[in-house]
């Protein structure tokens, strides 16, 4: 699939040094890899580094694409212009920042603290979106408008054949490896689940409290697909999820397998690319999910689809078309429908979209053999 817009490309020099500012979250770094890898296919030779919170940097080590992480450790950083400590460490992350000499940066952010970063580097060109919210716009010298309605994952491309003038193909590059698998496996060979066999990924878990399906649906879902599949079902998630999942494995007849919080980022990965259907929320699972190409049902309430859903996959997604959503709302207590997208969305309906997701992609699997 390629992408391609009117937007007229600037003068494309080849850079040697670029620094890529994306520093989350995890669904947000997902979206930026289709840059990573058109920057690289432009610029073959050059210096790719990438800023990333320090607590996806793991994910992104040892990416052929990549050639440095650059860890930013925001929490360590809070304190600047309180804590000596904190103000000097950030001095010195800012001075390591311009002493790498990049001649472009690019904010895929888009606040003030990853415009401050591009502009502390002293790049030449120093490229975001003109419509960057927090004032970021004010540090790029080269600003490139886009459509808040077209999908991040467009956004983000538009910025790149901004810079490049090429039209690239969209490519979630991963780099995941034997390690990996090696890993998930033996998480899962304790609770005596095959990694090479069929297991559902159920992932409960959601930055937003509003874009949470109830847990007593997540039960008779489970409970539904573990008899009528006879497959395993693992609960996934950060250790912020733990107490939701066994909330769930609690009310559940079928006993799913609860991960939640025994993951690393790069297992929690693996484990997705490895599952036979993932059912999950608008969360870094469900982008975690298109870009390996699985089988997917993601409920989504008060977000809009064509904007942070599934990249390219509608078919995916199950949702109640209300007049109050999407709302973009995150605070449950400011929702005056009383969550209907969420607690209105029936088993039933998502139960199905699992036997559906799961018959297209045998379906196709068998067409390709």
């Amino acid at each position: 699939m390629s992408f391609s817009h009117a937007t007229a490309p600037m003068n494309s020099p080849q850079y040697k040094r670029i620094l890529l500012i994306k520093p989350s979250s995890l669904g947000d770094i997902i979206h930026a890899l289709p840059v990573l890898r058109g920057l690289r296919n432009r610029y073959p030779d050059a210096r790719i580094d990438w800023l990333v919170n320090t607590g996806f940097a793991d994910l992104l080590r040892g990416h052929p694409d990549i050639t440095n992480v650059v860890p930013f450790d925001r929490k360590s950083y809070a304190g600047i212009g309180l804590s000596p400590r904190a103000t000097k460490d950030f001095y010195q992350f800012i001075r390591q920042l311009r002493a790498s000499r990049y001649d472009c940066a690019v904010d895929l952010q888009g606040l003030f603290r990853s415009g401050f970063l591009a502009w502390s580097t002293g790049a030449s060109v120093r490229l975001g979106f003109a419509q960057a919210r927090e004032g970021a716009w004010l540090f790029y010298n080269r600003r490139v408008r886009v459509s808040a309605d077209n999908h991040a994952v467009d956004r983000n491309m538009q910025l790149l054949h901004a810079l490049t003038g090429l039209d690239e193909e969209v490519e979630f590059p991963l780099s995941l490896d034997a390690s990996d698998t090696n890993s998930a496996t033996a998480i899962l060979s304790e609770s005596k689940v095959d990694i090479n066999q069929d297991f559902v990924a159920v992932v409960p878990g959601a930055r937003w409290e509003t874009k949470i399906w109830p847990s007593k649906y997540f039960a008779q879902a489970i409970d539904v697909l573990a008899t009528t599949w006879d497959v395993p079902i693992i609960l996934i998630g950060g250790p912020e999820d733990k107490t939701r999942c066994q909330a769930i494995a609690d009310m559940c007849q079928q006993k799913p397998v609860n991960l939640a919080g025994r993951t690393s980022v790069r297992q929690f990965a693996t484990l997705l690319e490895k599952s036979s259907l993932v059912i999950c929320h608008d969360s870094a699972a469900m982008h975690l999910a298109v870009a390996y190409h699985r089988p997917l049902v993601a409920m989504l309430g008060p977000t809009n689809p064509a904007r942070t859903g599934p990249y390219r996959r509608p078919q995916s997604v199950v949702r109640l078309d209300l007049p109050c959503s999407p709302c973009y709302l995150r605070d449950l207590a400011k929702c005056k429908h009383h969550h209907r997208c969420m607690e209105e969305l029936t088993v039933d309906s998502v139960v199905s979209a699992a036997a559906s997701a799961i018959q297209k992609h045998d379906s196709h699997a068998a067409a390709q053999t």
